[in-house]
């Protein structure tokens, strides 16, 4: 099945390997310029009350302060800190080897993207190249996070808008594909999987055949959600036209991925500025204009298909070969050596007590996670610990968009736009 098969699937914006595509949505001219702040007539109108740190309809531990007009939200104010764990300060104190452990737990729901770009950092220091089998597993695997990404993304979004019963499809399908997951890399998330030099261990036996069965069950998945929610009125009414935002606004916030898809820019690093080997599948970026939280809804459920499309090629095109580095000494020897050589055995105690150097230098990589660019900034000095680690984390970014979204609306809807943004409080507050 294809994204084209869906119902309205010819609404959305594509943009395809033979260039861009413009796809109008039917019968839908919204206005979405950004919306003044009305002024109350009178001095004392106006209210401030908090949402959250720990209302229900928030997503981790966020705090908005409102002022509303009786229902109307006139301004609003993100708090974030609440969940502030100094990651970035930690790296400074963990080996390369240990780095991975510590950003995997950055945005929770996409772990593997934060693995990856991490550990492209410090390969592009060590001016390592990678096994292509290396790379075709990082892509695969990454693919599969975003799967299960969006899909948490469907099931809460739904129950935060009051499609109760979409909370138990998203979750039944995400469980799929973290049981496959696990079953590739020993952990349901925070997998510390994607090493500098390559990735932890080869893919399991029978995984070609797992992975197709989880690829078809989510697509059916798909089509049921597709089904369930985007022609459903009362659906409708409680995201189109809600909490519009234009592609200025957007860039100028720094906001990414299906935030700024939703506003008519088709921008995707997986397209942009290919990294892995995104330049060897087909795939096509989803994109809309109006900018409002439907087409957020929309543009992540049609990027699960399109995750899926590049799986099965993963599956076809997957090279044989090693999946790890095994001259520059940057991962551990095979483990049947370890019995058989005394340097062998020495080079895997050494790279896990005292790491390896990396060359004095600074880099940024940046890959397309789930919900934007996610940027490692590593900067090294010739020791096995980073002098300097910062995370671009889109969460961080994209939330900021959520105040210029909610301005102007009804209180009920801020609910709403909070979870279309789909934010990880662990990626903005790390």
């Amino acid at each position: 099945m294809s994204t084209t098969d869906l119902p309205d699937a010819d609404r959305l914006g594509r943009q395809t390997d033979e260039g861009a595509q413009e796809m109008r949505p039917a019968g839908r001219d919204l206005v979405v310029t950004g919306m003044p702040w009305p002024e109350a007539e009178h001095e004392g109108d106006t209210m401030i009350i908090n949402m959250g740190p720990q209302h229900p309809s928030t997503h981790g531990v966020l705090r908005l302060m409102m002022e509303l007009d009786g229902e109307t939200v006139l301004r609003v104010r993100p708090v974030i800190g609440y969940l502030h764990t100094g990651m970035e300060k930690t790296a400074e104190e963990l080996t390369y080897v240990q780095g991975a452990t510590n950003v995997t737990r950055m945005d929770y729901a996409s772990p593997l993207t934060n693995e990856l770009v991490f550990s492209m950092a410090v390969e592009r220091l060590l001016d390592l190249e990678m096994p292509p089998r290396a790379t075709w597993i990082r892509m695969l695997l990454v693919e599969l996070n975003r799967m299960s990404s969006h899909l948490l993304f469907q099931a809460t979004n739904g129950m935060d808008i009051g499609a109760l019963s979409m909370m138990v499809y998203g979750w039944r399908d995400r469980e799929e594909t973290l049981r496959l997951l696990e079953a590739i890399t020993g952990l349901r998330m925070n997998h510390n999987y994607i090493r500098p030099g390559g990735v932890a261990a080869d893919l399991p036996d029978g995984w070609e055949e797992d992975t197709l069965k989880v690829c078809d069950t989510v697509e059916r998945g798909v089509r049921e959600y597709d089904e369930l929610l985007t022609e459903n009125p009362i659906w409708q009414e409680r995201m189109v036209g809600v909490g519009p935002i234009t592609t200025e606004d957007a860039l100028a916030l720094g906001a990414t991925g299906p935030i700024l898809r939703s506003t008519g820019f088709p921008w995707d690093l997986r397209k942009a500025q290919p990294y892995l080997v995104y330049d060897q599948v087909e795939f096509d970026v989803i994109y809309t204009e109006n900018g409002d939280c439907f087409d957020r809804y929309r543009i992540r459920l049609y990027e699960i298909l399109e995750s899926i499309r590049i799986v099965k090629q993963c599956i076809e095109k997957m090279p044989p070969g090693d999946y790890r580095v095994q001259d520059r000494k940057v991962t551990p020897p095979p483990r049947a050596r370890i019995d058989e050589s005394m340097e062998a055995l020495i080079h895997h105690f050494k790279l896990f007590t005292e790491g390896f150097k990396v060359p004095p230098g600074e880099t940024y990589v940046a890959a397309e996670s789930p919900r934007g660019e996610i940027g490692c900034y590593l900067v090294a000095d010739g020791t096995g610990k980073p002098c300097r680690l910062h995370i671009r984390g889109p969460s961080f970014y994209n939330l900021q968009a959520a105040a210029p979204m909610a301005e102007g609306s009804l209180v009920a809807d801020a609910v709403a736009i909070v979870s279309s943004v789909d934010p990880i409080m662990g990626e903005v507050d790390r």
